[in-house]
Formats: structure tokens, C-alpha cells, sequence
């Protein structure tokens, strides 16, 4: 293929690259070359990737088209690799936090952050009261204790509103597995908790739904397919399930999520595909779609998910809640699907940033012993206070990337932007984040390969039609990368740890849209084979690779929606160890923008009292 070999970037060293507003790097949007595929077409497009033939050549002219050769395989980088992005702790004088002593009880240490958000205020003008909100952590456990209802009545609700959810004419297919036995086992122990006035914490008898990622008893871990709990086992709860168990949490069940995680839509072709609640023939997103979904649709507060390229922030922002992924090694990783080893990360969906904060809380937090090399970070708590948020901070924005994604999600992520200006006096700071293009392709290079590399033992034993038509297309293709590709790729993720860590030096987060696109529709023709979309895609995922590929701490949270009523999210993006602040942030932000919320489409009210 050297005949048509490209030539690649020959990049300048960092410390020569400008990063202020009027630099002259150039920004290059996302240069897709693929159109989008289903049924018939992806399985002809199976067969040439799969040929032996065939195979070979249209990956070289795919890399080639899509840029990869030229940005990343034949690229010139002066910079050496950085393989894994753990990041020293440093203070950072954050305000308005308390520190979180390390040997405190995990139940303890949820309690630490209940009384660290401050309660609501009572009265609230007209004009600031929400025309609807979704049922909080808080109001479980108040309802719980003063007796109005019990877990296991809401077990009941949840049970019956699962199997509605399923019967419908367009089914939501939230869930992989769900027991009810097992649901109700749990709120009956729950209810006699509460009944002796002795409930664990606040998260006892609230549900609490866990990505089919993430190892939970008494369920096979499925990863989205249908083969490989056949090859790997569930031994037990993974570390941030066990630690939610520990405070009386309701494990409700696995969700539903692309297969493999290896693609941004959450079609899954062998369990369905997991709906937006604001629109049922629209996507939820992936690759955490039923964690996004059933926080949406009101059945549980709160939902676990793991985020290797967006996989928790674009799917809560398509369905209209919070999504949170924090540091790299922030929480524990032990039983989760080892999938992508230096990007990928547990995340939380929650209908509230305190649902979120207070589930961060329960998960968080390194086992002892940890890192040999690296000493435990400290934790610390936002204080949360209803009217006053913290002062003076500084938002970094990159024009040019801020406003490559539809007319109304730039318009209202602006808003949004402006309000924070007006109402908080906070400081937005014009920067260039330089080379985002090739940090995407950078970060494909990575989860490809690493993906592959995990599942390599399990695909050499497989028959390939036990997977979906567009997962394996996705396994052709990360199979391609080489080594030198990876180690380039690295290569690029020092580059760009460099460049953020000067902004970071000016400015408190990073602000963005979280997707470049609303929920756009599910063709029956993708209900079989998945599809391939690659333009949807690279425009959901474009703003959600620093989080990952750089270990950054990220919040979404819903500002509005488009003039059909899709959700659209504003995402924070902050120094490594800054979740107090990011959630202050965030915090500020849902404060005005609560009095905006709309209802779902498809809603559960688990909590009403008749």
C-alpha cells in the first residue's frame, strides 16, 4: 500500500503552540467518510471486512479517508507516550469544601455528603418553581421514614413499571435482566429497617439500576451481547456495587447498552433498544443507554454506567439528566468489564447533581491497600448552598469547538453560558484547545485497541455469528491498529495533557455542549443488525474525549431542548481531583435552569401517594 501511502503531520512542540484566543491553529471538524449503513448493507459490508481479501484493503482506505494516517500513523511527535492517565494529587484550595476522612464507613461518608447539601428553599418565586421534577435520593428516604410509603411497595411500582415499559407498543427495553424476586427480597429487608428505625443511610431502599458493564449479583454480566457471561463469570459485586449494597441501596437491575459498549446509538440488536423517554422512537444513546433511560423515565433516581468515550455524559444528555465521570482512579475498577483499561471510567446518571453527589460519595474512594506508586488522593466534599454558589470562577471556552454542533444546542449551551455570566458574575476566557480532531482519533486508536486486545481469549473461541452485525464490524476494525499506532496515540495523549494542563492554569473548568446532536431517530431497518453511523456518532462524541482520554473529571447537565423537545446538556470539564468544584459548578447551573425541566414522554411516578 506504499503507493498510497499518505504522509503524515509533523507536529510542533508544545511549547510553541499558542493556546490563546487569536491563535492560528487550525480546527478541523470531524472529517467522517462513511455513510450510514443497516440491514442489508452492514452485513454485505461484514462480509468484504471479514475477507481475507477484501479485508485488508478497505481498512487501509478506511484509516486513510478518516484521517487516521495521516494525523496519527504516520505522524512526527516529538513528545514521549504517557500510557495511563493517573494524575498526582494536588491541593487546589477549592472553596467551600470539607475533607472527608478516609476511614470513614462508606454509609458514613454518604452522610457526610446529605449534610453537605443544604435543604431547599421553601418559597420559591412563581417564575422559579419547575413545572415538573423527578423524584430525589432524599425524597425516598423521607418518605421511607415518615412512613408514607415503604421499599417494598415501591418495589411494586417498580416491578409493574417495568413490565408496562416492556409491553408498549414501542418497548423501552430498559433492562438486560431483572429479578423480581430478587428486588423484592432486598425491599422487604429494607421495609424492616425502616420499620425498627434503623435504616443504614439515605440510599436505603432508593433503586438504583446498574449498567450490564459492571458486575452486580445475582446477574451475568453480559457487556450488551449474548456470549460473553459464557466465557467470563460473575464472582460477585463489582467494588462500587458492593459499596452501594453496603448502604441498603435496592439493586434493581441490569441495563441495557450497546453491545460492547462500542458505539454511541445503544441499538442493541439482541435485547432491544433502550428508548428515549422524551421521544420512544428516538435513541437513548450509548453506550450507557438504559442507565440514561430509566433515570429519565423515573425509575430509579439514580443509575450506574461506565464511560470510555462519552458512554455516561451523552446518553444523560440526550435523555435529559446529570451525568458524572470522575477522575481517572477516582472510583475503584474492580468488576468491571475490562474494556478499555486507561480511558474508561464508572460514571453516575442521576436525575439531580445532589443524587449524583451523593452516589459519587457512596462509590468513591480508593481500597486500601492502593497504588504502590502513587499516594491515595484526599477526598473532599462540596458545601452546597441553595442561594449563594462559589465566586470568581473561570470558564474556558474554545470558541470554534463550542459552537460546532446544531444552530439550537449552540444557542441554548450559550444561554446557559450567559446566565451563569449575569446571575454569578463568572468569568468565560477565550482559549484555543488545539489538535481536538486528533485527539479523537487518538483516543479511537486507544479504546480500539484495547478493546480488542481484552476480548482477543474470548474471540478466538467464538462463533461470530453470535455477535451483532455492527459489533463485529467494530472488532474488524479495531482489530487493524498496530502497535506503533498505539504508542503514537500515546504519544498524543502527552501532547494534549500538556495543552490542558496551561489552560487549567488560567481557568477553573472547560465548558461545552456535551453532544453536537439531539436524539435522532431509530429506522427499523437497525432493529436486526445495528447500524453504522459514523457522522452521528463522531457529532455525539465530540466533546466528550478529553474526559476520558485524559483522565479529566466531567459533568452534564440539562440546560434545555430543541424545538422539538429533545434534551440538550452544557458539560464542565475540570482539573484532575476537582469534582467539588465541578459539582458546585454544575450545581449553579441547575439552579437556572430547574424552573425549565420538562416532563417525559414515558414517566413512572414510583413515589405518588394513593
Amino acid at each position: 500500500m506504499g503507493l498510497f501511502r499518505d504522509k503524515g503531520v509533523v507536529y510542533k512542540a508544545v511549547e510553541k503552540v499558542d493556546l490563546g484566543p487569536h491563535s492560528d491553529e487550525f480546527y478541523l471538524q470531524a472529517n467522517v467518510k462513511a455513510p450510514r449503513m443497516a440491514g442489508l448493507l452492514v452485513k454485505i459490508f461484514v462480509w468484504f471486512l471479514e475477507s481475507r481479501i477484501f479485508g485488508p484493503v478497505l481498512l487501509f482506505f478506511l484509516k486513510k479517508n478518516n484521517l487516521i494516517h495521516k494525523l496519527v500513523s504516520n505522524a512526527e511527535i516529538e513528545e514521549p507516550p504517557v500510557f495511563v492517565p493517573l494524575h498526582p494529587f494536588e491541593e487546589l484550595n477549592e472553596q467551600e469544601v470539607i475533607e472527608i476522612d478516609p476511614n470513614l464507613s462508606v454509609p458514613e461518608k454518604v452522610q457526610k455528603a446529605v449534610n453537605a447539601i443544604a435543604p431547599p428553599v421553601e418559597k420559591l418565586v412563581d417564575s422559579m418553581k419547575p413545572s415538573f421534577r423527578r423524584w430525589t435520593i432524599m425524597d425516598y428516604s423521607r418518605a421511607y421514614s415518615s412512613g408514607v410509603l415503604t421499599p417494598l411497595k415501591v418495589a411494586q411500582r417498580f416491578i409493574a413499571a417495568v413490565k408496562e415499559s416492556s409491553t408498549r407498543p414501542l418497548p423501552m427495553a430498559f433492562f438486560i435482566n431483572c429479578d423480581s424476586e430478587d428486588i423484592l427480597r432486598q425491599a422487604k429487608e429494607s421495609t424492616l429497617r425502616y420499620e425498627r428505625g434503623e435504616p443504614i443511610s439515605a440510599l436505603d431502599g432508593v433503586p438504583v439500576a446498574v449498567k450490564d458493564e459492571i458486575d452486580c449479583s445475582p446477574y451475568p454480566t453480559t457487556g450488551g451481547t449474548k456470549w460473553l457471561h459464557k466465557f467470563r463469570t460473575c464472582q460477585g459485586d463489582a467494588c462500587c456495587v458492593m459499596r452501594l449494597r453496603s448502604c441498603g441501596a435496592i439493586l434493581v437491575g441490569k441495563t441495557n447498552m450497546h453491545e460492547l459498549g462500542a458505539g454511541t446509538s445503544g441499538i442493541n440488536p439482541h435485547y432491544g433498544t433502550a428508548r428515549n423517554p422524551y421521544d420512544s422512537k428516538r435513541i437513548a444513546g450509548g453506550s450507557s443507554s438504559g442507565s440514561a433511560a430509566v433515570v429519565s423515565a423515573g425509575l430509579c433516581p439514580v443509575a450506574l454506567g461506565v464511560d470510555g468515550g462519552g458512554s455516561v455524559r451523552m446518553p444523560a444528555a440526550l435523555c435529559g439528566v446529570v451525568g458524572l465521570k470522575p477522575t481517572f482512579g477516582r472510583v475503584p475498577h474492580e468488576g468491571v468489564l475490562p474494556l478499555n483499561w486507561t480511558v474508561g471510567m464508572v460514571g453516575i446518571l442521576a436525575g439531580t447533581i445532589e443524587d449524583a453527589f451523593i452516589t459519587y460519595a457512596a462509590i468513591s474512594g480508593q481500597p486500601v491497600p492502593h497504588s504502590p506508586t502513587l499516594p491515595s488522593p484526599k477526598e473532599y466534599y462540596p458545601l452546597l448552598k441553595p442561594t449563594t454558589p462559589i465566586s470568581g470562577i473561570r470558564l474556558a471556552k474554545y470558541r470554534k469547538w463550542f459552537d460546532d454542533c446544531r444552530d439550537e444546542i449552540k444557542k441554548c449551551c450559550s444561554h446557559a453560558l450567559d446566565q451563569l455570566h449575569k446571575q454569578y458574575g463568572w468569568e468565560t476566557l477565550e482559549v484555543t484547545i488545539p489538535e481536538i480532531e486528533v485527539m479523537r482519533l487518538a483516543h479511537y486508536t486507544t479504546i480500539a485497541s484495547e478493546c480488542h486486545t481484552a476480548l482477543s481469549p474470548y474471540l478466538e473461541k467464538l462463533d461470530v455469528a453470535e455477535l451483532g452485525w455492527d459489533a463485529r464490524v467494530a472488532l474488524g476494525v479495531y482489530g487493524s491498529f498496530s502497535s506503533q499506532e498505539y504508542i503514537k496515540a500515546q504519544r498524543i495523549r502527552n501532547r494534549q495533557l500538556q495543552f490542558h494542563r496551561k489552560i487549567f492554569a488560567k481557568a477553573d473548568v472547560i465548558v461545552s455542549p456535551t453532544i453536537g446532536v439531539t436524539a435522532y431517530e431509530i429506522f427499523d431497518d437497525a432493529r436486526e443488525t445495528g447500524e453504522l453511523d459514523y457522522i452521528n456518532g463522531a457529532a455525539l462524541v465530540r466533546y466528550s474525549i478529553a474526559g476520558n482520554f485524559l483522565g479529566l473529571p466531567t459533568i452534564t447537565i440539562p440546560v434545555g431542548y430543541d424545538k422539538l423537545g429533545l434534551p440538550i446538556g452544557l458539560q464542565f470539564i475540570g482539573r484532575p481531583w476537582s469534582e467539588p468544584t465541578l459539582i458546585h459548578v454544575a450545581h449553579a447551573m441547575q439552579a437556572l435552569c430547574i424552573s425549565e425541566c420538562g416532563k417525559p414522554e414515558v414517566f413512572y411516578d414510583l413515589l405518588k401517594e394513593n
